[in-house]
Order: C-alpha cells, then structure tokens, then sequence
C-alpha cells in the first residue's frame, strides 16, 4: 500500500522555508522601526520601497510554501536569533548605522538561504524545483536590497564617524550595481509595483506543472521507493488542489462558466480522487501500478486542459485582476488549512 510519506530531504526544505518565513517577518518589522528613525529622506524613501518589496515578498514566501506542501516548524536557534536581534534593533544600545548593519546582516542570510533552497530543490526532485520557482523572486529582489543597503551604511557610517557626508556618487554606483543584477534576474512568476498577489490562474497552473512533473518523475523510475516518494506527494498535492477549487474557484466561476461545465469539473475531480485512493492501495512494484498511473495521467490531462483553456478565458473575461489576486489568496489560504488539516490526520 502506498503510503503519503515526508522525505527527510523535502523536510529539510520545508524547515529552511519555515526559518526563512520568520526572518521575513522580521526584516519587515526592523525596516518599519528605521524607517521611523531615519530622518534623510532619501534614504528614508529607499527603506519605504524595500518595505513594500518586502510585505509582498512574504506573500510570494507563503505561496511557495502552500505549492511546495510539506510543512515544518522553524528551527528553536533561529526563533531565538529573532527575538535577540527584535530586542536589539528595539533598545538603544545599537547606533542607527548599527541597526542599518544587522539588517543587512539578515538580508545577506536571506539571500543565502532562498539560494541555498533552490540548489538543494535541483538535486531533490524535478517538482520541488517547480514548486519553490516563485523564490526566484525573492532572492533577486533581496540581491538588490543588499547593494542598496551597502550604499546606505557607508552613508551612515561617514556620518557617524565625521559628521560630514561621503562622496556623492555613492547613490549613482548603487543603482548601478541593481540594474547589473536585473540583467541576469529570471522567474517564472514575477511582480509588478501594484501587485498583490498572484492572478488565481497562474497559482492553479504552478499546481499543474508540478502535477505534471512529479508524473514524469513517476515515469522515469522502476525504484519502487522513489515510486512511493513520488506517488505519496502527488496524492497530498491532487487532493488538497481538487478540494480548495471545490471550496473556493468553483463556486466562484458557476455563475458565469455555467452549471454544465462547473459540474464537469466537480465530475472529472471526484473520478481523480477515487481513481487516487485505488492506486494508493496497491503496491508500487505492482505490474499493474503504473498503468493506473496512466489512466490517471489521462484524467488529469484532460481536467487541465478544461481549466486552462475555457475556465481561464472566462476568469479573464468575468473577474477584474483585483477579484483574480483576490481568489489567489482565497485559494491558498484554503489549500494551506488542508494542508494542516491532512498533516494532523497522519500524526
């Protein structure tokens, strides 16, 4: 019997993840507390956008962790890391250029870790790699915020130390060395300045191409551990999509998709579902098991397709991109509480 299993490797991603979520949170608060602080409005201005960068990178953080669907606690040290440097960026003991530092600090380990991630997600699987894309995003924008920050404590620093203000063409070189990096920047989901969250239809498509992949990985192997790895988190991902589009997009689109088409979305999903608990009990080095696999290769193929060609179009015809960014974040929050729902049920 196939069971729904968290590899050890995947579970390290997801506490990477879960340590990079705390340390957002708290670059977003130590960024509010300089931002009340600093009275050069230049420099004041270029905290401000990296605040804003930085409240909408957290949703890109909390949607890579909704696709990628392994969940984890943050590690005890880094809990403690953040409440020391919270206490120290609150007191008084540390100078505004010692604050400005410790952030930049945390913006570097931010950076390392969203790299770190991404490296490790390339060895681990072909799905990780596509679930945690959107994290692209983010370490480019935080590559950015470094070079920025580097030009913001040699500003404070001169200061501090002379009274006086460094050479002038500091800004010039910082904005240099951002439009360098924008230059090698790549992602399948980026953002724009007004932008929210994602549109509902590019969250459902990041689901499907990491349906898709994790199909060809089950595809590529006779090992029946792996077969079991793969299954396992192709069962939580297909079961935790199907419901939150039955509990969020499918109510949402009847009224102008229509019953007949809404209904055999429900139809096509209900067949997956149970034609996934059949192939749950049966042994993955069962002769039979991966032509169930292609049966269910067949359904889902077609169940895509649907949606990412008439059900999209209506979404695009039928929702302004605020009600689409307004699903999307509907959406996730319903497949995260599955998520947590599921995860509860198998301890």
């Amino acid at each position: 019997m196939v069971q729904t299993i968290d590899d050890t490797k995947r579970m390290a991603i997801a506490m990477e993840l879960a340590d990079m979520k705390e340390v957002q949170n708290l670059l977003i608060t130590n960024e509010e507390k300089l931002i009340s602080a600093i009275g050069d409005e230049e420099i004041r201005k270029r905290f401000e956008h990296m605040l804003e960068d930085d409240r909408k990178n957290m949703g890109v953080l909390e949607t890579v962790m909704v696709q990628y669907g392994v969940k984890a606690e943050p590690r005890d040290t880094i809990n403690k890391m953040v409440e020391k440097l919270q206490q120290m960026m609150e007191g008084s003991e540390l100078t505004l250029y010692q604050k400005a530092f410790q952030h930049e600090l945390l913006k570097h380990q931010q950076v390392m870790t969203g790299l770190l991630i991404h490296k490790v997600a390339q060895v681990v699987g072909a799905d990780v790699a596509v679930a945690i894309a959107p994290l692209n995003t983010i370490n480019f924008e935080n590559r950015a915020h470094q070079e920025q920050l580097k030009g913001i404590l040699e500003i404070l620093g001169v200061r501090e130390l002379t009274g006086k203000d460094p050479d002038q063409g500091l800004w010039g070189r910082v904005q240099d060395a951002i439009a360098a990096l924008s230059g090698v920047f790549g992602s399948a989901v980026t953002q724009t300045s007004d932008k929210q969250d994602m549109d509902i239809r590019d969250l459902i498509r990041l689901d499907h191409n990491k349906t898709n992949t994790i199909f060809t990985e089950i595809g590529a192997t006779d090992d029946p551990q792996k077969i079991q790895e793969y299954f396992g988190q192709l069962y939580k991902d297909l079961t935790v999509h199907a419901i939150a589009e039955e509990q969020v997009v499918y109510p949402k689109v009847r009224g102008f998709y229509g019953d007949d088409n809404t209904q055999e979305l429900y139809d096509e999903q209900a067949q997956m579902k149970q034609m996934l608990d059949e192939i749950k009990s049966m042994s993955p080095s069962a002769p039979e098991f991966k032509d169930k696999v292609k049966q269910l290769i067949d359904v889902v193929g077609d169940h895509i397709r649907q949606e990412e060609s008439t059900m999209f179009a209506a979404i695009g015809n039928n929702l302004s991109a605020e009600e689409r960014e307004q699903l999307s974040t509907e959406f996730k929050a319903a497949k995260s509480k599955i998520q947590e729902e599921m995860a509860s049920a198998m301890k």
